[in-house]
């Protein structure tokens, strides 16, 4: 049986926090910002439209949260945006690719 390897906390904690903004660049072919977008409960509300090997999104992010306005589903960043949605990755994958976009210790905690 193969050993397991698992990623250290710190790293999971970083991506988990990384604004869905900053991610979505990282994980998309094209990834749009909606300029005519006005946010209805909070001013840090975007709207993104987003191409991936998957198909087309509209995404409103805040924070580290996300949700399709199109597939009515949403979450925090690393947990399945990437994983499942755009990416259609495993969670060990997507951390992976996420970490390897960013840099190899992983987002910055700015």
């Amino acid at each position: 049986m193969a050993a397991r390897r698992s990623f250290s906390p710190d790293l999971l904690t970083r991506l988990r926090e990384m604004p869905a903004g900053d991610a979505l660049p990282l994980v998309a072919i094209d990834v749009k910002a909606d300029s005519t977008y006005l946010p209805i409960k909070t001013g840090r509300s975007r709207r993104w439209h987003v191409r991936s090997a998957r198909g087309q999104f509209e995404i409103l992010t805040t924070g580290p949260k996300w949700y399709d306005t199109r597939g009515r589903v949403g979450a925090a960043a690393v947990q399945s945006i990437w994983r499942i949605h755009i990416l259609g990755l495993s969670f060990a994958d997507a951390v992976r690719h996420l970490t390897a976009a960013v840099g190899q210790n992983g987002p910055d905690r700015s």
